[in-house]
């Protein structure tokens, strides 16, 4: 009987043990809650030691336009401790592929693109997406494997500075395009200029010209020379519409060379050598002011809110330009 009842108090006892085994391993695992990245793409909790880092990808850095909004972005994430490191590639976007790769084998936070376009570099997207990495644009482009991109409203930057060199030229001659569709902004402004020529019916685009870069005022300048001897008669060009300031500086330097300062030129970005070619009265009569710090500064913030667990409600953010003119330096 002793022994029945040892069999019994044994098998409550191991009946109790395993109802509470099985009623603990149901219990769902609290959520993450925080900023870091596994291999296997799950968040993971970055204690107040670990600094975040970012990696930043250019093919663009030679541009003074790019370096400045990439510097911005430094100094802000740097104000947040952050650990931020620079990587240009020269326009070569095969190599931008591999340093974004690169990035990923690191184990970084977040990858930051500056002004290089995501269509461009697939490969290295897809690795950042399958480590769980976020990859952010910095007036880059949208696209699969880009969480954001911010960037100026790049229609309206077009838009403007076609309008100003329409009525500049009085609605009417011939206008040649300085574009370079591999940066997605630029391509971007191209077009929403060509609609608004497509609207003056006095005037003509002659050519669109792709700018290389690196050299883009080199460049632009050897270009510019050579379309003044296709288009040797005063008035065979009346003006010429640039993508961003530096070949529009470029396209100047010819112009005032060769002496035939008739023709009107209009860039974009607002750089300071813009605004004194401006200010001079010459060739140069108008360019359009990106917003580049408050660019670098947003976004920051939006990496820091998505890395805390609080993901932006859109994958674009865009920031109006200002026309800069001769009548608005005088202001």
């Amino acid at each position: 009987m002793n022994r029945i009842r040892q069999l019994f108090h044994w098998l409550l006892l191991t009946t109790g043990f395993l109802t509470v085994f099985a009623l603990g391993a149901c219990v769902a695992p609290p959520p993450p809650t925080a900023t870091g990245n596994t291999a296997g793409g799950e968040t993971t909790e970055k204690t107040g030691a670990e600094a975040i880092t970012v990696a930043v990808v250019t093919p663009y850095m030679a541009n003074a336009t790019t370096k400045f909004v990439i510097d911005r972005f430094v100094a802000y994430g740097q104000e947040q401790g952050w650990d931020i490191s620079v990587t240009d590639t020269n326009a070569d976007f095969n190599a931008l592929v591999s340093r974004i790769e690169d990035a990923v084998t690191q184990g970084v936070d977040a990858i930051v693109l500056g002004m290089g376009d995501p269509a461009q570099m697939t490969k290295g997207l897809e690795s950042a997406q399958a480590a769980g990495i976020p990859v952010f644009g910095l007036d880059a482009g949208t696209g699969p494997g880009v969480v954001l991109n911010i960037t100026s409203d790049n229609a309206q930057l077009g838009r403007e500075t076609a309008r100003y060199l329409v009525e500049a030229l009085g609605g009417e001659g011939n206008v040649i395009m300085f574009t370079h569709d591999p940066h997605p902004g630029v391509r971007a402004r191209a077009a929403a200029a060509a609609e608004v020529f497509e609207e003056a019916p006095g005037l003509t685009v002659l050519e669109k010209k792709h700018i290389e870069v690196p050299g883009p005022v080199d460049f632009a300048r050897s270009l510019t020379q050579d379309l003044l001897t296709a288009y040797p008669e005063p008035g065979s060009i009346a003006g010429i519409w640039a993508g961003w300031d530096e070949p529009a500086l470029g396209a100047v330097q010819a112009i005032e060379a060769a002496g035939r300062t008739e023709i009107r030129v209009v860039g974009i970005d607002g750089t300071d050598f813009a605004k004194a070619e401006i200010a001079k009265g010459g060739p140069f009569v108008a360019t359009i002011e990106q917003d580049f710090d408050a660019m670098a500064a947003e976004l920051v913030r939006i990496i820091a809110d998505y890395l805390a667990g609080n993901p932006p409600e859109t994958d674009l953010v865009t920031i109006p330009g200002r026309l800069i003119t001769a009548e608005t330096l005088a202001e």
